[in-house]
């Protein structure tokens, strides 16, 4: 995406959109970063064509937790795994075995989850092949990617954030963590914050792709901590939520809170820009809706996101519930039928057409929103009033009208790009353009098209979220709604 500052206005432009499927290999999945970065100079020598020398400054922000390990010279050491491999799962109790899950989140503020940088060291410190002890340098994927257009190897601090590896109250690594895994100190240096100049482009990138000596700018590494960067909250009781593959619910706080109270409703404090705070949630979002579009294209249909939405909307409300965070929907693979395992074991309606599957899932997103919202409104200092979406699912109409009736409460839907946007702000402010969040938002605000969904009847959203919070106590007593 190429953003473009004029007139008072920040105007996105798309360069060069291309799809990150991971790769399989003997029952471990990895990303082929390598194609990854192929990509990055296919669209910068768009850029350039397009663009020319105008090209003022870069920004990479990705998915959070994944990382790359480098030897000593900076060469990779294998793919990186994607956060959804199997190995990781395992590693999860014997972390909880060695440190306690309440020290864990007292140390970082993040809740344990399987896919976490921690547990992803300790499944590699597991297998015993050889590469912590080959590796010198720990990149996440943003850094890794910075690093290979420019030649700077950082730890930028919002990526850091989501390792469960990271304190909040220090600014800095847990070495108690980090000893008491065993794993190198030597791969974890002092984070930079968002906004910091790492370099220019190296020589061979630009003969490669045309560009001059362009800087590039660590951003809110983070896509969640750009995307709430540019998101306009509303300072009095906004909430906002990123909404795409996953759901990220949160408010943004000016530091931590690290709490039992908060440990105990399933949210994390991930680091934001400008010293802000992210207290998050983690919910299965959009996934739901793409893997069942995924398998329908498999099986030769044509199932677009359109006509999805059109054939939930025929369907009835409520015919059926599920708990859109039960493990079995976090792997990909016949999402329909699992949906209908779920409703059958829970003697509910088993939803038969795609329509009813598309309602299903969408219902069932929105009162887990409004599950998840009960508890936020707790930690929130003036309380909630509103949410903000943001991200590609803050398109699905259907979705924040449903949003909008669970809580109670406005959903204001956009802007969809709001990554790409926070990741242009970072990249303003790093260039002096700009001085602050607050001027960037400002900006935002007056550059995009938004629309308010209000709450059209909320008791009817009673019964369906009292049914989703009788589904989660059923699965796991313990675990937060």
């Amino acid at each position: 995406m190429a953003g473009k500052f004029t007139g008072g206005r920040l105007v996105l432009e798309e360069i060069h959109r291309f799809a990150t499927p991971g790769v399989c290999v003997a029952g471990s999945s990895h990303w082929d970063v390598l194609a990854i970065f192929r990509q990055v100079l296919d669209g910068l020598r768009r850029a350039a064509t397009m663009h020319g020398g105008r090209i003022a400054g870069i920004g990479i922000d990705t998915w959070g937790v994944d990382f790359a390990l480098l030897d000593g010279a900076g060469r990779l050491l294998g793919n990186p795994y994607q956060y959804r491999d199997p190995r990781h799962a395992a590693a999860m109790p014997a972390v909880h075995a060695m440190i306690g899950a309440e020290r864990l989140f007292d140390e970082t503020g993040i809740q344990s989850l399987p896919f976490n940088t921690i547990n992803q060291l300790h499944a590699e410190s597991l297998t015993r092949t050889g590469v912590l002890d080959a590796a010198r340098h720990l990149l996440f994927l943003p850094d890794l990617l910075s690093y290979w257009l420019c030649g700077e190897r950082v730890q930028e601090r919002t990526i850091a954030s989501t390792s469960q590896l990271w304190n909040p109250r220090t600014g800095a690594w847990s070495e108690r963590l980090v000893g008491a895994l065993g794993l190198p100190g030597r791969l974890f240096q002092p984070v930079v914050a968002p906004g910091t100049r790492l370099g220019v482009l190296r020589p061979e990138v630009r003969s490669d792709t045309g560009l001059p000596a362009v800087p590039v700018i660590a951003v809110g590494g983070h896509d969640t901590a750009s995307a709430v960067a540019g998101a306009p909250l509303d300072a009095a009781g906004g909430a906002f939520m990123s909404s795409g593959t996953w759901s990220l619910l949160g408010i943004e706080l000016p530091g931590p809170l690290i709490t039992p109270a908060v440990r105990a409703a399933g949210y994390s404090n991930e680091a934001g820009v400008e010293g802000t705070t992210r207290l998050l949630r983690n919910i299965c979002g959009m996934w739901l809706i793409e893997q069942l579009r995924a398998d329908w294209m498999r099986d030769g249909g044509d199932a677009g996101y359109a006509e999805m939405i059109a054939g939930a909307e025929r369907e009835p409300a409520f015919a059926s519930i599920i708990d859109p965070d039960d493990p079995r929907f976090a792997s990909p693979g016949d999402m329909a039928e699992k949906i209908r395992a779920a409703c059958r074991e829970s003697g509910q309606k088993t939803p038969q057409s795609r329509g009813a599957l598309v309602r299903c899932a969408l219902e069932s997103l929105a009162a887990k929103y409004a599950v998840a919202c009960e508890a936020l409104r707790e930690f929130a200092p003036g309380g909630l009033h509103s949410l903000r979406v943001v991200g590609g699912g803050s398109r699905n109409a259907f979705l924040n009208q449903a949003t909008a009736d669970a809580l109670g409460m406005p959903v204001t839907a956009g802007p969809d790009e709001a990554t790409s946007l926070g990741n242009l702000t970072l990249q303003l402010r790093a260039a002096g353009i700009i001085s602050n969040l607050g001027e960037g938002r400002a900006l935002i605000a007056g550059s995009i098209d938004e629309e308010t969904f209000t709450p059209r009847d909320h008791d009817a959203w009673s019964e369906p979220t009292a049914r989703l919070r009788a589904l989660i106590a059923s699965r796991c007593p313990a675990e937060p709604a």
